[in-house]
C-alpha cells in the first residue's frame, strides 16, 4: 500500500506518521520524503548486535531521532516482531532502554494481546516505559473509551493510537 500512503501524505494537511514494513533504509528514506514521521521495528530489533550500534546511529544522524519512532511490540512483556509473529526474546523495558541508549526518543507501545479488544490499555507496561527519562510514548492497544485516553495520559504519554474504538464509535475525535 505503499503508493497509497504517499497519495494520502500528499494531500492532507496534518502530518502523517507511516508504519507497517519498513525493514530497510531505503524503504525508511522513500516514507520520510513524503511523511513527518516513519515507524521501525522490525529493522531496529532484528540487527545483529555487532551491526546494531552503527546502523541505528547512521538512522538518526541521517533522518533526525524525531522522525523516527520505534515501535516495541509485545505480548505481555515480550517483544515480537514481523507483525508480531516472532518473539525476539528480548524483554520490553530491556529493549527500550537499549534504544534510549542509541539516541532514540520516540517509541510506540503495543501490549499486541490488548491490540483490538476494547479491554482496556496495558497501564503496567505503559507506566515502566513512561518512567524513562526524556522518551515520548505512544499508547497503543486496548483504548475503548475516553477513561482509557484519561488514564494514559496520567503517565505523560506523548500520544494515544486509536483504533477500533474509533472505528467502532466508542470514542470520537472530538
Amino acid at each position: 500500500n505503499f503508493q497509497m500512503v504517499k497519495e494520502i501524505c500528499e494531500n492532507v494537511s496534518i502530518p502523517v506518521e507511516v508504519a507497517g514494513g519498513l525493514r530497510d533504509i531505503k524503504k525508511i528514506s522513500s516514507a520520510l520524503s513524503f511523511a513527518q514521521r516513519a515507524v521501525i521495528g522490525t529493522i531496529a530489533m532484528e540487527l545483529k548486535e555487532s551491526d546494531q550500534e552503527q546502523i541505528l546511529s547512521n538512522l538518526i544522524s541521517q533522518f533526525g531521532r524525531e522522525r523516527l519512532v520505534v515501535s516495541i511490540d509485545h505480548i505481555d512483556g515480550e517483544v515480537v516482531t514481523h507483525g508480531w509473529q516472532r518473539n525476539t526474546g528480548k524483554k520490553l523495558l530491556e529493549a527500550t532502554n537499549e534504544f534510549v541508549r542509541y539516541g532514540f526518543s520516540e517509541f510506540l507501545n503495543t501490549n499486541v494481546s490488548k491490540d483490538g479488544t476494547l479491554e482496556g490499555p496495558d497501564i503496567t507496561s505503559l507506566a515502566n516505559i513512561c518512567k524513562i527519562g526524556g522518551v515520548n510514548v505512544i499508547a497503543s492497544g486496548g483504548i475503548s473509551k475516553l477513561e482509557d485516553i484519561q488514564k494514559v495520559k496520567e503517565y505523560n504519554t506523548y500520544g494515544v493510537i486509536l483504533g477500533k474504538a474509533l472505528y467502532e464509535g466508542l470514542v470520537s475525535v472530538e
